[in-house]
Protein backbone atom coordinates (compact mmCIF):
# COMPACT_ATOMS: atom_id res chain seq x y z
CA UNK A 1 0.00 0.00 0.00
CA UNK A 2 1.49 3.36 -0.94
CA UNK A 3 2.51 5.76 1.69
CA UNK A 4 1.67 9.12 2.14
CA UNK A 5 4.10 11.96 2.26
CA UNK A 6 2.85 15.16 3.57
CA UNK A 7 5.40 18.21 3.44
CA UNK A 8 4.65 22.25 4.66
CA UNK A 9 6.46 24.63 5.79
CA UNK A 10 5.86 23.25 10.05
CA UNK A 11 5.43 19.97 11.20
CA UNK A 12 2.91 18.52 13.73
CA UNK A 13 5.18 16.77 15.89
CA UNK A 14 3.37 14.12 18.39
CA UNK A 15 3.12 15.43 21.56
CA UNK A 16 2.68 18.70 20.75
CA UNK A 17 -0.38 20.71 21.14
CA UNK A 18 -2.08 20.63 17.75
CA UNK A 19 -4.12 23.68 16.34
CA UNK A 20 -6.09 23.97 13.37
CA UNK A 21 -7.69 21.60 10.94
CA UNK A 22 -4.92 20.87 9.44
CA UNK A 23 -2.92 19.11 11.76
CA UNK A 24 -5.44 16.56 12.66
CA UNK A 25 -6.61 16.05 8.97
CA UNK A 26 -3.00 15.29 8.11
CA UNK A 27 -2.61 13.12 11.12
CA UNK A 28 -5.42 11.16 10.41
CA UNK A 29 -4.33 10.41 6.82
CA UNK A 30 -1.27 9.53 8.30
CA UNK A 31 -2.49 6.94 10.69
CA UNK A 32 -4.58 5.58 7.90
CA UNK A 33 -2.19 5.25 5.29
CA UNK A 34 0.94 5.55 7.20
CA UNK A 35 3.89 7.63 6.06
CA UNK A 36 6.35 10.67 6.69
CA UNK A 37 5.57 13.91 7.51
CA UNK A 38 8.85 16.33 6.68
CA UNK A 39 9.19 20.25 6.98
CA UNK A 40 11.15 22.99 9.26
CA UNK A 41 11.45 22.13 12.80
CA UNK A 42 10.54 25.78 14.07
CA UNK A 43 14.29 26.14 15.16
CA UNK A 44 17.30 28.37 14.05
CA UNK A 45 20.29 26.55 13.68
CA UNK A 46 23.84 27.76 12.24
CA UNK A 47 22.75 25.88 8.79
CA UNK A 48 19.65 25.26 7.07
CA UNK A 49 19.08 21.55 6.64
CA UNK A 50 22.29 20.57 8.04
CA UNK A 51 20.83 17.81 10.79
CA UNK A 52 17.67 15.96 9.66
CA UNK A 53 15.59 15.16 12.74
CA UNK A 54 13.58 12.12 12.56
CA UNK A 55 10.59 11.21 15.07
CA UNK A 56 8.94 7.72 14.78
CA UNK A 57 5.18 7.36 16.65
CA UNK A 58 3.88 4.28 15.70
CA UNK A 59 3.80 3.89 11.49
CA UNK A 60 4.53 7.26 11.06
CA UNK A 61 7.70 8.68 10.51
CA UNK A 62 8.04 12.99 11.45
CA UNK A 63 11.48 14.41 9.73
CA UNK A 64 12.67 17.72 9.91
CA UNK A 65 15.34 20.21 9.49
CA UNK A 66 16.37 23.05 11.31
CA UNK A 67 16.73 26.26 9.16
CA UNK A 68 19.37 29.37 9.28
CA UNK A 69 18.47 32.77 10.93
CA UNK A 70 19.36 34.35 7.57
CA UNK A 71 17.45 31.46 5.48
CA UNK A 72 14.31 32.20 8.04
CA UNK A 73 14.67 36.12 7.80
CA UNK A 74 14.38 35.59 3.80
CA UNK A 75 12.04 32.94 2.99
CA UNK A 76 9.30 32.83 5.65
CA UNK A 77 9.60 36.63 7.33
CA UNK A 78 10.40 38.27 3.88
CA UNK A 79 9.33 36.31 1.12
CA UNK A 80 6.74 33.95 2.17
CA UNK A 81 5.10 37.10 4.58
CA UNK A 82 5.99 40.30 2.76
CA UNK A 83 5.32 39.20 -0.75
CA UNK A 84 3.17 36.42 -1.34
CA UNK A 85 0.93 36.88 1.79
CA UNK A 86 -0.21 40.79 0.90
CA UNK A 87 -0.47 39.82 -2.72
CA UNK A 88 -2.51 36.84 -2.29
CA UNK A 89 -4.93 38.91 0.08
CA UNK A 90 -5.32 41.26 -2.65
CA UNK A 91 -3.21 44.03 -0.59
CA UNK A 92 -0.47 44.46 -3.38
CA UNK A 93 0.26 48.22 -1.73
CA UNK A 94 1.68 46.28 1.25
CA UNK A 95 3.75 43.57 -1.04
CA UNK A 96 7.48 44.25 -0.11
CA UNK A 97 9.12 42.76 -2.98
CA UNK A 98 13.47 42.03 -2.69
CA UNK A 99 15.77 40.31 -4.57
CA UNK A 100 17.45 38.53 -1.85
CA UNK A 101 14.12 37.37 -0.32
CA UNK A 102 13.23 36.04 -4.14
CA UNK A 103 16.21 34.31 -4.11
CA UNK A 104 16.36 32.83 -0.12
CA UNK A 105 12.87 31.72 -0.68
CA UNK A 106 14.03 29.59 -3.49
CA UNK A 107 16.72 28.53 -1.77
CA UNK A 108 15.36 27.19 0.79
CA UNK A 109 12.78 25.03 -1.45
CA UNK A 110 15.89 23.40 -2.74
CA UNK A 111 17.03 22.33 -0.05
CA UNK A 112 13.57 20.98 0.95
CA UNK A 113 13.59 19.27 -2.13
CA UNK A 114 16.76 17.74 -2.02
CA UNK A 115 16.62 16.39 1.79
CA UNK A 116 12.91 15.19 1.26
CA UNK A 117 13.92 13.43 -1.94
CA UNK A 118 15.85 10.84 -0.06
CA UNK A 119 13.04 9.91 2.13
CA UNK A 120 10.83 9.23 -0.50
CA UNK A 121 9.92 5.82 -1.95
CA UNK A 122 9.01 4.91 -5.30
CA UNK A 123 5.11 4.01 -4.42
CA UNK A 124 4.68 7.26 -2.25
CA UNK A 125 1.61 9.94 -2.63
CA UNK A 126 3.24 13.27 -1.84
CA UNK A 127 0.94 15.97 -0.72
CA UNK A 128 2.42 19.82 -0.37
CA UNK A 129 0.97 22.74 1.38
CA UNK A 130 0.41 25.95 0.79
CA UNK A 131 2.38 29.35 -0.47
CA UNK A 132 5.62 28.50 0.86
CA UNK A 133 6.37 25.88 -1.09
CA UNK A 134 5.20 26.86 -4.20
CA UNK A 135 8.29 25.35 -6.67
CA UNK A 136 8.70 22.49 -4.70
CA UNK A 137 7.24 19.85 -7.22
CA UNK A 138 9.73 21.10 -9.72
CA UNK A 139 12.36 21.11 -7.80
CA UNK A 140 11.51 17.65 -7.04
CA UNK A 141 11.33 16.01 -10.32
CA UNK A 142 14.66 18.25 -10.94
CA UNK A 143 15.98 15.23 -8.26
CA UNK A 144 14.36 12.22 -10.08
CA UNK A 145 11.16 12.11 -7.80
CA UNK A 146 8.36 10.77 -10.52
CA UNK A 147 5.63 10.02 -8.03
CA UNK A 148 1.82 11.86 -8.24
CA UNK A 149 2.59 14.95 -6.17
CA UNK A 150 -0.33 17.05 -4.91
CA UNK A 151 -0.35 20.71 -3.88
CA UNK A 152 -3.16 22.59 -1.47
CA UNK A 153 -3.09 26.12 -1.54
CA UNK A 154 -4.64 27.37 1.57
CA UNK A 155 -4.83 31.15 0.97
CA UNK A 156 -6.96 32.97 -1.67
CA UNK A 157 -5.56 33.06 -5.37
CA UNK A 158 -5.62 36.68 -6.63
CA UNK A 159 -6.95 37.27 -10.09
CA UNK A 160 -4.36 37.39 -12.68
CA UNK A 161 -3.65 40.76 -12.99
CA UNK A 162 -2.84 40.97 -9.65
CA UNK A 163 -0.36 37.93 -9.70
CA UNK A 164 1.56 39.50 -12.80
CA UNK A 165 2.34 42.59 -10.47
CA UNK A 166 4.75 40.42 -8.61
CA UNK A 167 8.50 40.68 -10.13
CA UNK A 168 9.14 37.18 -11.58
CA UNK A 169 5.77 35.96 -10.87
CA UNK A 170 6.57 32.91 -13.60
CA UNK A 171 9.35 31.57 -10.89
CA UNK A 172 6.70 30.79 -9.05
CA UNK A 173 3.67 29.99 -10.70
CA UNK A 174 4.67 28.25 -13.36
CA UNK A 175 6.18 25.64 -11.80
CA UNK A 176 2.77 24.40 -10.40
CA UNK A 177 2.88 22.59 -13.66
CA UNK A 178 5.14 20.18 -11.98
CA UNK A 179 2.29 19.28 -9.60
CA UNK A 180 -0.24 16.34 -10.65
CA UNK A 181 -3.13 17.95 -8.86
CA UNK A 182 -3.64 21.73 -7.43
CA UNK A 183 -6.27 22.27 -5.06
CA UNK A 184 -7.77 25.56 -4.35
CA UNK A 185 -10.78 26.58 -2.29
CA UNK A 186 -13.36 28.08 -4.46
CA UNK A 187 -14.53 28.44 -7.78
CA UNK A 188 -12.66 32.23 -7.87
CA UNK A 189 -9.76 30.90 -7.02
CA UNK A 190 -10.02 28.58 -9.46
CA UNK A 191 -10.84 30.60 -12.15
CA UNK A 192 -7.41 32.76 -11.22
CA UNK A 193 -5.55 29.65 -11.67
CA UNK A 194 -6.83 28.82 -15.12
CA UNK A 195 -7.12 32.22 -16.10
CA UNK A 196 -2.93 33.03 -15.41
CA UNK A 197 -1.90 29.93 -17.35
CA UNK A 198 -4.18 30.43 -20.02
CA UNK A 199 -3.27 33.87 -21.09
CA UNK A 200 0.26 34.78 -18.79
CA UNK A 201 2.08 31.21 -19.61
CA UNK A 202 0.28 30.21 -23.11
CA UNK A 203 -1.79 27.02 -21.54
CA UNK A 204 -4.58 25.41 -22.98
CA UNK A 205 -8.15 23.68 -21.33
CA UNK A 206 -8.53 19.88 -21.14
CA UNK A 207 -11.38 18.21 -20.25
CA UNK A 208 -12.09 16.96 -16.71
CA UNK A 209 -10.51 20.31 -14.99
CA UNK A 210 -7.00 19.30 -17.10
CA UNK A 211 -4.58 22.61 -17.61
CA UNK A 212 -2.18 21.54 -20.67
CA UNK A 213 1.03 23.68 -19.78
CA UNK A 214 2.82 25.33 -23.11
CA UNK A 215 5.41 22.71 -22.30
CA UNK A 216 2.95 19.73 -23.07
CA UNK A 217 2.56 18.72 -19.55
CA UNK A 218 -0.78 18.45 -17.80
CA UNK A 219 -2.09 18.85 -14.91
CA UNK A 220 -5.27 18.82 -13.14
CA UNK A 221 -6.57 21.85 -11.00
CA UNK A 222 -9.87 21.44 -8.71
CA UNK A 223 -11.49 22.95 -5.86
CA UNK A 224 -11.72 21.47 -2.62
CA UNK A 225 -13.36 23.52 0.17
CA UNK A 226 -11.25 22.53 3.59
CA UNK A 227 -13.60 22.22 6.87
CA UNK A 228 -13.59 21.20 9.96
CA UNK A 229 -14.27 18.02 12.07
CA UNK A 230 -17.43 19.19 12.92
CA UNK A 231 -18.66 16.25 15.35
CA UNK A 232 -15.73 17.40 17.45
CA UNK A 233 -16.61 20.67 17.28
CA UNK A 234 -20.42 19.79 18.40
CA UNK A 235 -19.32 17.87 21.13
CA UNK A 236 -16.50 20.51 22.43
CA UNK A 237 -19.43 22.57 22.54
CA UNK A 238 -21.85 20.69 24.48
CA UNK A 239 -19.08 19.91 27.21
CA UNK A 240 -18.36 23.51 27.37
CA UNK A 241 -21.41 24.73 28.76
CA UNK A 242 -21.19 23.91 31.95
CA UNK A 243 -17.67 24.79 31.96
CA UNK A 244 -15.95 27.51 34.77
CA UNK A 245 -14.79 29.61 31.84
CA UNK A 246 -18.29 29.55 30.49
CA UNK A 247 -20.24 30.46 33.25
CA UNK A 248 -17.70 33.30 33.80
CA UNK A 249 -18.35 34.87 30.50
CA UNK A 250 -22.67 34.47 30.88
CA UNK A 251 -22.12 35.71 34.18
CA UNK A 252 -20.30 39.18 33.18
CA UNK A 253 -22.67 39.83 30.25
CA UNK A 254 -25.80 39.08 32.26
CA UNK A 255 -28.93 39.23 30.06
CA UNK A 256 -27.13 41.47 27.02
CA UNK A 257 -26.27 39.46 23.48
CA UNK A 258 -23.33 39.16 22.97
CA UNK A 259 -21.58 39.30 19.25
CA UNK A 260 -18.02 37.42 19.04
CA UNK A 261 -15.01 37.64 16.57
CA UNK A 262 -12.08 35.12 17.09
CA UNK A 263 -9.11 35.69 14.73
CA UNK A 264 -5.63 36.27 14.43
CA UNK A 265 -4.14 39.58 14.19
CA UNK A 266 -3.45 40.10 10.60
CA UNK A 267 -4.60 43.36 8.31
CA UNK A 268 -6.40 40.26 5.98
CA UNK A 269 -9.42 39.81 8.75
CA UNK A 270 -10.67 43.34 8.44
CA UNK A 271 -10.60 43.95 12.18
CA UNK A 272 -11.00 48.19 12.07
CA UNK A 273 -13.40 47.90 9.55
CA UNK A 274 -15.13 45.25 12.14
CA UNK A 275 -14.67 47.84 14.84
CA UNK A 276 -16.36 50.42 13.21
CA UNK A 277 -19.38 48.87 11.97
CA UNK A 278 -19.89 47.72 15.33
CA UNK A 279 -20.00 51.42 16.19
CA UNK A 280 -21.88 51.96 13.45
CA UNK A 281 -24.67 50.01 14.99
CA UNK A 282 -24.22 52.23 18.16
CA UNK A 283 -24.69 54.87 16.79
CA UNK A 284 -27.84 54.63 14.37
CA UNK A 285 -29.38 52.33 16.87
CA UNK A 286 -29.68 53.65 19.70
CA UNK A 287 -31.83 51.41 21.51
CA UNK A 288 -28.67 48.60 21.18
CA UNK A 289 -26.47 50.71 23.52
CA UNK A 290 -26.14 48.87 27.08
CA UNK A 291 -28.08 45.51 25.16
CA UNK A 292 -25.02 44.50 22.91
CA UNK A 293 -21.25 43.62 23.71
CA UNK A 294 -18.84 42.88 20.47
CA UNK A 295 -15.89 40.20 22.15
CA UNK A 296 -12.89 40.34 19.82
CA UNK A 297 -10.34 37.95 20.67
CA UNK A 298 -7.37 38.70 18.28
CA UNK A 299 -4.17 37.00 19.09
CA UNK A 300 -0.78 38.62 18.06
CA UNK A 301 0.99 37.24 15.27
CA UNK A 302 4.14 38.15 13.21
CA UNK A 303 4.83 41.02 15.73
CA UNK A 304 8.77 41.64 13.86
CA UNK A 305 6.55 42.68 10.62
CA UNK A 306 5.65 46.42 10.65
CA UNK A 307 2.48 46.79 9.30
CA UNK A 308 1.30 43.91 12.18
CA UNK A 309 2.61 46.09 14.77
CA UNK A 310 0.73 49.29 13.47
CA UNK A 311 -2.63 47.21 13.18
CA UNK A 312 -2.49 46.79 16.80
CA UNK A 313 -1.66 50.24 17.87
CA UNK A 314 -4.84 51.26 15.30
CA UNK A 315 -7.44 48.66 16.82
CA UNK A 316 -6.18 49.72 20.55
CA UNK A 317 -6.93 53.30 19.54
CA UNK A 318 -10.04 52.17 17.90
CA UNK A 319 -11.49 50.43 20.87
CA UNK A 320 -10.45 52.76 22.95
CA UNK A 321 -12.63 55.58 21.36
CA UNK A 322 -15.48 53.58 21.05
CA UNK A 323 -15.61 52.40 24.36
CA UNK A 324 -14.81 56.18 25.58
CA UNK A 325 -17.61 57.47 23.52
CA UNK A 326 -20.38 54.58 24.31
CA UNK A 327 -19.40 52.96 27.60
CA UNK A 328 -21.63 53.10 30.55
CA UNK A 329 -20.44 52.27 34.31
CA UNK A 330 -21.88 49.07 34.04
CA UNK A 331 -21.06 48.48 30.51
CA UNK A 332 -18.43 48.19 28.03
CA UNK A 333 -18.89 47.77 24.26
CA UNK A 334 -16.06 46.43 22.86
CA UNK A 335 -14.39 43.72 24.73
CA UNK A 336 -10.60 43.35 23.00
CA UNK A 337 -8.83 40.45 24.20
CA UNK A 338 -4.81 39.84 22.85
CA UNK A 339 -4.57 36.30 23.59
CA UNK A 340 -5.09 32.84 23.43
CA UNK A 341 -7.63 30.33 24.18
CA UNK A 342 -7.74 26.53 24.59
CA UNK A 343 -10.25 25.55 21.14
CA UNK A 344 -12.75 24.01 24.13
CA UNK A 345 -12.83 27.52 25.70
CA UNK A 346 -13.64 29.08 22.31
CA UNK A 347 -16.44 26.56 21.49
CA UNK A 348 -17.99 27.60 24.79
CA UNK A 349 -18.26 31.00 24.38
CA UNK A 350 -19.21 30.33 20.54
CA UNK A 351 -22.44 28.66 21.98
CA UNK A 352 -23.03 31.53 24.52
CA UNK A 353 -22.80 33.94 21.77
CA UNK A 354 -25.94 35.46 19.84
CA UNK A 355 -24.20 36.56 16.86
CA UNK A 356 -20.54 35.38 14.91
CA UNK A 357 -18.73 38.17 13.16
CA UNK A 358 -16.63 36.99 10.49
CA UNK A 359 -15.79 39.87 8.28
CA UNK A 360 -12.08 39.32 6.51
CA UNK A 361 -11.15 41.37 3.56
CA UNK A 362 -10.10 37.91 1.97
CA UNK A 363 -9.47 34.83 3.08
CA UNK A 364 -9.34 31.85 2.05
CA UNK A 365 -12.28 29.60 3.54
CA UNK A 366 -12.58 30.74 7.56
CA UNK A 367 -12.89 28.12 9.82
CA UNK A 368 -13.58 30.31 12.60
CA UNK A 369 -17.25 30.84 10.79
CA UNK A 370 -17.94 26.86 9.96
CA UNK A 371 -16.64 26.37 14.24
CA UNK A 372 -19.29 28.76 15.56
CA UNK A 373 -22.12 27.28 13.31
CA UNK A 374 -20.85 23.72 14.49
CA UNK A 375 -21.35 25.13 18.02
CA UNK A 376 -24.16 26.29 18.24
CA UNK A 377 -27.96 25.28 20.48
CA UNK A 378 -29.54 23.40 17.75
CA UNK A 379 -32.91 24.99 19.91
CA UNK A 380 -31.49 28.50 20.65
CA UNK A 381 -28.81 29.19 17.42
CA UNK A 382 -26.86 31.99 16.97
CA UNK A 383 -26.74 34.11 13.49
CA UNK A 384 -23.70 34.09 11.17
CA UNK A 385 -22.69 37.16 9.92
CA UNK A 386 -20.29 36.54 7.01
CA UNK A 387 -18.35 38.40 4.52
CA UNK A 388 -18.37 37.82 0.89
CA UNK A 389 -14.67 37.74 0.38
CA UNK A 390 -14.05 34.50 2.37
CA UNK A 391 -14.05 31.22 0.76
CA UNK A 392 -16.85 29.89 3.35
CA UNK A 393 -19.67 32.01 2.32
CA UNK A 394 -19.41 29.72 -1.10
CA UNK A 395 -20.85 27.13 0.91
CA UNK A 396 -22.32 29.10 4.50
CA UNK A 397 -24.94 30.81 1.80
CA UNK A 398 -26.95 30.64 4.96
CA UNK A 399 -25.68 33.58 6.42
CA UNK A 400 -25.85 36.92 6.70
CA UNK A 401 -23.35 37.57 3.85
CA UNK A 402 -22.02 41.50 4.24
CA UNK A 403 -19.42 43.60 2.14
CA UNK A 404 -16.73 44.61 5.48
CA UNK A 405 -15.96 47.42 3.89
CA UNK A 406 -19.54 48.65 3.80
CA UNK A 407 -19.94 49.51 7.66
CA UNK A 408 -24.10 50.30 6.84
CA UNK A 409 -24.29 46.95 5.76
CA UNK A 410 -22.52 45.38 8.62
CA UNK A 411 -24.56 47.67 10.79
CA UNK A 412 -28.01 46.48 9.84
CA UNK A 413 -27.10 43.15 9.32
CA UNK A 414 -25.67 43.04 13.02
CA UNK A 415 -29.21 44.85 13.85
CA UNK A 416 -30.99 41.97 11.74
CA UNK A 417 -29.19 39.00 13.24
CA UNK A 418 -29.47 40.69 16.77
CA UNK A 419 -33.14 40.67 16.03
CA UNK A 420 -33.88 37.48 14.19
CA UNK A 421 -36.69 35.41 15.19
CA UNK A 422 -36.53 31.87 16.35
CA UNK A 423 -38.03 29.94 13.38
CA UNK A 424 -35.36 31.77 10.99
CA UNK A 425 -32.26 31.55 13.23
CA UNK A 426 -32.99 27.71 13.60
CA UNK A 427 -33.52 27.54 9.70
CA UNK A 428 -30.63 29.40 8.28
CA UNK A 429 -28.43 27.35 11.12
CA UNK A 430 -29.83 24.27 9.89
CA UNK A 431 -28.94 25.14 6.44
CA UNK A 432 -25.23 25.39 7.15
CA UNK A 433 -24.97 22.83 9.10
CA UNK A 434 -25.87 19.90 6.78
CA UNK A 435 -23.07 21.37 4.48
CA UNK A 436 -20.71 20.84 7.52
CA UNK A 437 -21.83 17.30 8.00
CA UNK A 438 -21.68 16.87 4.79
CA UNK A 439 -18.27 18.23 3.82
CA UNK A 440 -16.22 17.69 7.31
CA UNK A 441 -12.48 17.72 7.45
CA UNK A 442 -12.57 13.81 6.67
CA UNK A 443 -14.65 14.38 3.39
CA UNK A 444 -12.26 17.24 2.37
CA UNK A 445 -9.13 15.10 2.82
CA UNK A 446 -10.51 12.04 0.87
CA UNK A 447 -11.77 13.71 -1.43
CA UNK A 448 -8.56 15.50 -2.55
CA UNK A 449 -6.32 12.00 -2.05
CA UNK A 450 -8.97 10.21 -4.37
CA UNK A 451 -8.47 12.87 -6.87
CA UNK A 452 -4.50 12.77 -6.39
CA UNK A 453 -4.51 8.75 -7.36
CA UNK A 454 -6.48 8.68 -10.17
CA UNK A 455 -3.90 6.78 -12.74
CA UNK A 456 -1.42 9.38 -14.26
CA UNK A 457 -2.32 10.64 -17.74
CA UNK A 458 0.82 11.59 -18.38
CA UNK A 459 5.03 11.04 -17.12
CA UNK A 460 6.05 13.38 -14.69
CA UNK A 461 8.54 16.33 -16.18
CA UNK A 462 10.90 18.60 -15.07
CA UNK A 463 9.15 22.16 -15.28
CA UNK A 464 11.24 24.60 -13.77
CA UNK A 465 11.52 27.79 -15.64
CA UNK A 466 14.69 29.51 -15.96
CA UNK A 467 16.07 31.77 -13.21
CA UNK A 468 15.45 35.70 -14.11
CA UNK A 469 12.50 35.05 -16.37
CA UNK A 470 11.62 38.63 -17.27
CA UNK A 471 7.56 39.23 -15.70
Amino acid sequence: MSRLVVISNRVALPKQTQTGGLASAMNAALQEMGGLWFGWSGNIAAETGKELHEVEDGHISYATIDMSKADHDDYYSGFANRALWPLFHYRADLVDYRRDHLEGYLRVNRIFAKRVAKLIRKDDIIWVHDYHLLPLAAMLREEGVENRIGFFLHTPLPAAGLLITLPRHRELLEPLASYDLVGLHTQRDLRALEDYFLHELGAAMRTGGRIRAANGRIFRAGVFPISIDTAEAVELAHRAEDSGAVAKLKASIDDRALIIGVDRLDYSKGLPERFEGFARLLRDHKEMRGRVSLLQIAPPSRSDVPEYRSLRRELERSAGHINGQYAEPDWVPIRYVNKSFAHKVLAGYFRVAKVGLVTPLRDGMNLVAKEYVACQDPQDPGVLVLSRFAGAAQELDAALLVNPSDLDEVSEALKRALEMPLKERRMRWQSMMDVLERNDITTWRNAFLQALTEPPRVKPEIYLPKPNVAP
